[in-house]
C-alpha cells in the first residue's frame, strides 16, 4: 500500500454516505453546518462541523481534524458512519470539525507539500498551517459560540497526522489537547519518500499517481489517478521502467505532478527538504501531546517516534506521552487487531488503547474528567507481546551491547585480531534483491515482520548468527550500524536487517533499514566512493522494543538493494533521477570486519 494511501482508505471507510450502526443515525444526534473559513490573507478554506443537537443545553469542546484526503461527504443531509477517532470518543460529547486544507478539495489555495513552517510571518501573506488552524479554531470559537466550552483537540494520522503537528508552534490558547498519530515528520531522513537518502520508490509512484493529480480549482473529487497504467507485479514493472527518468514519460506523469517533479529534483537535504522538517521548530510547546505509532508502520514509524523525541527534548516539562503498539500504519483506528503476521495478541489491543488511552487523554484535558494516567511511554514489547509503561523513551537502565560481525559469519561481542578480513559479494541492479516474497502490485505491509529464509539462495548479500539465546533479553530504543564498506563502483546502498530466528528455523524480520552511501559523511553534499577504498557508514535504524525469548538467536543481515520498495542505486555516484539505463552497472561490494575495521551493531538491552 502506497504511503499515506492506507490512511486515505481509512478515512474513506469511515466518511462516506452512510449512517451510524450505534443505534441512531447520526443525523438524530447531529447537526451538520458546511462553511468556508476565512483565512488571514484571504483564501477560504472549506470545513464541516457536527454539532451535537443537545449542545443548547450543554457545551461541548471540539475534537477537530485538518486533512488534504477530503472532509467528505459535502451533500447536504449526508453523514458519515463515524466521527473522531474512536467510536467511544463519538460518543462522548464533542463538535467535530473536519477541514480540507489549503489547495486540497473543496479548500481554495495552493497546496505545498508538507507546508514549511514560519516563526516569522510579518504581513498577512505569511502563512502556514498553524497560522491556518489558529485562524479556523478562531473563527470557530466565533461561530459556535456559547456551545463550545471553548477547549479544542486536534488530531490525525499520517498526513493529517503532521497538520496536527504542525498546530502545535504558536499554538493558539484554546488547543488544550493534540494528538499527532503516524505523523510525517521528515521526508528525506526516515518518512515516506525518502529513508537516509534513498527513494522509496514503489510507494511513492502509487500515491502521486492519485494525490499528485492537479486540479483547475475547489473539486469534491479528483477524478481517477494521472496515470492508468496497470500491472500486477511491482517487482517486474518497475525493473522493465528502468529508471526514474522515465515515470516522466507520455503514458506515465509527463510533469503533470509538481509534487514528483520536486520529490525527484531535489535528490539531497537541501533548503526544500530541510524546511519540510518541522522537528526544529517543536520549542516552546506548552499543549499536552500524545504521540502514537506502530512498530511495524512502513510509511510513519520514524515520525512518530521523532516527533516524540522532539518535543521531549526542546520542552522539558511538558506533558508528552508515547504509545508506540504493534500496529501497521493508523491501524490503532481499527475496530479489531488481534494479530499480524508471527505476532498473536490474543486480545484485541485496540479496544486497550481506545478505551484505556486515547478517549483518556483527550476526555481528561477537554472534557475535565478524571484520569489516571499512564506512565510517559507505553510501548509493546514484541516478542513477548505484552505492553510495557516506562517514564521515558528510550528507558532508562539499560545495557550497551555491540555486536561485531567476523569473517566467519558468526555475531561474537570481541573484535577480530586479524588484519584486512571482508565479506564480499555482488551487487547486480538488473537483479536486485527483492523487499518480499509474493510478487503483486502495491506493498505487501507483511514485509517488515516477514521470513526472510525467501532469500536462502541469493548470493547477493550476506548474513551473521548469534548463538542461542540463554536468558532472555529485551532490544530498546534505537540501533546503530556501524559498517565498514567499499565498493567497486562509486557509490552503494547498504541495508542492515535484524532478524530474530525461533527454534522453528524460522527468521522473522525485526528491524531493517536502508542508508544510500554517498551521504555518509553528509546528507547535504555527497560524495563519491573511491574504487575498493574501505568507508565507515554509521546511520540508526528505527527504535524497537523486541524481547528474544529463550532458545532463539540473532542473525544480522546486510545487502545492497530492497526493490522496488527502495530505487536501485547505480552504483555510480549520480544523480539518480537523471540516470540513464546505462548508468546501472554490477559492483563487488565488501564488507570488512578485521582489527581495524571492525562492522559492528550496537544496541541497548533490558534484561
Amino acid at each position: 500500500m502506497s504511503p499515506r494511501k492506507g490512511i486515505l482508505m481509512i478515512c474513506l471507510l469511515t466518511i462516506t454516505n452512510i449512517t451510524s450502526s450505534h443505534g441512531q443515525s447520526l443525523q438524530d444526534l447531529f447537526i451538520k453546518v458546511d462553511t468556508l473559513i476565512p483565512m488571514r490573507d484571504g483564501v477560504r478554506l472549506y470545513t464541516v462541523v457536527y454539532i451535537p443537537k443537545d449542545s443548547l443545553d450543554r457545551p461541548y469542546p471540539i475534537l477537530m481534524e485538518r486533512t488534504p484526503y477530503s472532509s467528505a461527504p459535502y451533500e447536504k443531509g449526508h453523514f458519515p458512519f463515524r466521527l473522531g477517532p474512536n467510536s467511544k470518543l463519538m460518543k462522548a460529547g464533542y463538535i467535530f470539525v473536519y477541514q480540507d486544507v489549503r489547495g486540497r478539495y473543496m479548500s481554495e489555495g495552493h497546496n505545498l507539500e508538507m507546508t514549511p513552517h514560519k516563526d516569522l510571518k510579518p504581513t498577512k501573506n505569511d502563512v502556514d498551517e498553524s497560522s491556518d488552524t489558529f485562524d479556523s479554531i478562531e473563527f470557530l470559537l466565533k461561530m459556535l459560540g456559547n456551545l463550545s466550552n471553548g477547549k479544542v483537540g486536534i488530531w490525525g494520522i499520517s498526513y493529517p497526522g503532521f497538520y496536527a503537528t504542525a498546530s502545535l508552534p504558536a499554538a493558539h490558547p484554546a488547543i488544550k489537547a493534540v494528538s499527532p498519530q503516524a505523523p510525517v515528520t521528515d521526508e528525506f531522513i526516515g518518512d515516506d519518500v525518502n529513508h537516509n537518502g534513498a527513494f522509496f520508490l514503489m510507494d511513492n509512484f502509487d500515491f502521486i499517481n492519485y494525490f499528485g493529480k492537479p486540479r483547475t480549482g475547489p473539486t469534491a473529487n479528483y477524478g481517477g489517478g494521472i496515470t492508468d497504467t496497470i500491472y500486477r507485479d511491482s517487482y517486474d514493472f518497475f525493473l522493465k521502467m528502468a529508471t526514474i527518468s522515465k515515470t516522466q514519460s507520455h503514458d506515465l506523469f509527463d510533469h503533470k505532478s509538481y509534487i514528483w517533479d520536486e520529490y525527484t529534483s531535489h535528490d539531497t537535504y537541501d533548503d526544500y527538504w530541510q524546511a519540510r522538517n518541522i522537528r526544529p521548530h517543536l520549542k516552546q510547546i506548552g499543549v499536552p501531546t500524545l504521540v502514537v505509532g506502530g512498530w511495524f508502520d512502513a510509511e510513519d514509524c520514524f515520525g512518530a517516534l521523532n516527533t516524540y523525541k522532539s518535543i521531549e527534548k526542546q520542552n522539558p516539562g511538558n506533558a508528552i506521552f508515547l504509545v508506540m503498539g504493534p500496529w501497521t500504519h493508523g491501524a490503532w483506528s481499527y475496530n479489531e487487531w488481534k494479530s499480524f503476521g508471527p505476532h498473536k495478541f490474543n486480545v484485541n489491543i485496540n479496544q486497550y488503547y481506545q478505551d484505556s488511552i486515547e478517549t483518556p487523554f483527550f476526555n481528561h484535558f477537554l472534557r475535565g474528567e478524571p484520569w489516571s494516567q499512564f506512565s510517559e511511554a507505553k510501548v509493546y514489547e514484541t516478542g513477548s507481546n505484552r505492553w510495557k509503561s516506562y517514564s521515558s523513551w528510550p528507558p532508562q537502565g539499560t545495557n550497551l551491547v555491540i555486536n561485531y560481525l567476523n569473517k566467519e559469519a558468526r555475531i561474537t561481542r570481541q573484535k577480530s585480531k586479524r588484519r584486512t578480513q571482508y565479506i564480499s559479494y555482488i551487487s547486480d541492479p538488473a537483479n536486485p534483491v527483492p523487499y518480499t516474497k509474493p510478487r503483486q502490485r502495491g506493498r505487501n505491509n507483511l514485509y517488515m515482520v516477514e521470513d526472510q529464509r525467501f532469500l536462502s539462495d541469493r548470493t547477493d548479500l550476506v548474513s551473521w548468527i548469534g548463538g542461542r539465546v540463554e536468558k532472555a533479553y529485551t532490544i530498546v530504543g534505537p540501533i546503530k550500524a556501524n559498517i565498514y564498506a567499499s565498493t567497486s563502483g562509486t557509490d552503494l546502498d547498504i541495508i542492515v536487517k535484524l532478524i530474530d530466528v525461533a527454534p522453528d528455523s524460522s527468521q522473522n524480520l525485526i528491524r531493517a533499514e536502508v542508508f544510500r552511501g554517498k551521504f555518509r559523511n553528509s546528507y547535504t553534499h555527497p560524495i563519491p566512493f573511491k574504487s575498493s577504498k574501505p568507508e565507515l557508514i554509521t546511520y540508526e535504524l528505527p527504535d524497537i522494543n523486541h524481547r528474544f525469548l529463550t532458545g532463539h538467536r540473532m542473525m544480522i543481515q546486510i545487502q545492497s538493494s530492497w526493490f522496488p520498495l527502495v530505487d536501485r542505486n547505480p552504483q555510480k555516484f549520480i544523480k539518480i533521477p537523471e540516470a540513464k539505463d546505462s548508468d546501472y552497472q554490477k559492483a563487488e561490494i565488501r564488507i570488512y570486519c578485521d582489527n581495524k575495521r571492525s562492522s559492528n551493531v550496537e544496541f541497548n538491552i533490558l534484561e
